[in-house]
């Protein structure tokens, strides 16, 4: 399962006891609106608890695997690999227009019933133009192969990635298969045949 690690070192016995005996106190003294607030903290802490496990198989030492960056972040950084394969340098420079495979050093196993959506991060394409062309790109939960992001930079400046940079993002999603059905007739809408910018601007 991909979590972010643990923050601080190993809490004494005497630090225990210092944090019951405080939260004992707080508890006989806090005032129902507090007592509702740490209610719906604990709620969405429990909400945000991980409900679907990911394997990953690590195909190079160097790989550095998914993490999720903060308490509540949607999506898993993803961390380039180099070198590896086809990219024998451990730095890679993305020139404008350019596209490259970036490796990650890994493979995942995702559930059935569930995808990887590999996005963009927002930093790299809002600074410097670097983004997926296959937005959102998609990891199927029968794919056991290496993982690799497609980098192209839109800037008019190149752009170089090192070894071990956040690169991307992964979220793990539920998918939906639909039933196709073939007819001789769609149901009317107001809307019918209009497409692009048929609504206005």
């Amino acid at each position: 399962m991909f979590n972010a690690e643990g923050r601080g070192g190993p809490r004494s016995k005497m630090q225990d006891g210092n944090r019951s005996a405080r939260e004992s106190v707080q508890t006989q003294s806090e005032s129902p609106r507090l007592s509702a607030s740490l209610r719906v903290d604990s709620e969405y802490h429990d909400a945000m608890q991980p409900d679907v496990t990911v394997k990953f198989k690590r195909l190079d030492e160097r790989a550095t695997p998914p993490v999720y960056c903060s308490d509540h972040a949607a999506g898993m950084d993803l961390y380039a690999c180099l070198p590896r394969g086809l990219i024998t340098t451990p730095t890679v420079l993305i020139s404008h227009g350019q596209i490259v495979k970036i490796p990650l050093g890994f493979a995942v196993e995702i559930p059935i019933g569930y995808e990887g959506q590999v996005r963009p991060r927002s930093g790299l394409a809002s600074k410097h133009g670097l983004t997926l062309p296959n937005t959102p790109g998609t990891v199927d939960a029968d794919y056991r192969g290496e993982m690799f992001v497609a980098l192209i930079n839109l800037s008019p400046e190149p752009y170089e990635i090192q070894h071990a940079d956040r690169i991307a993002q992964m979220i793990i999603a539920p998918v939906t298969r639909a039933a196709l059905v073939e007819v001789d007739e769609l149901s009317p809408t107001p809307r019918g045949a209009g497409g692009f910018g048929s609504t206005g601007r």
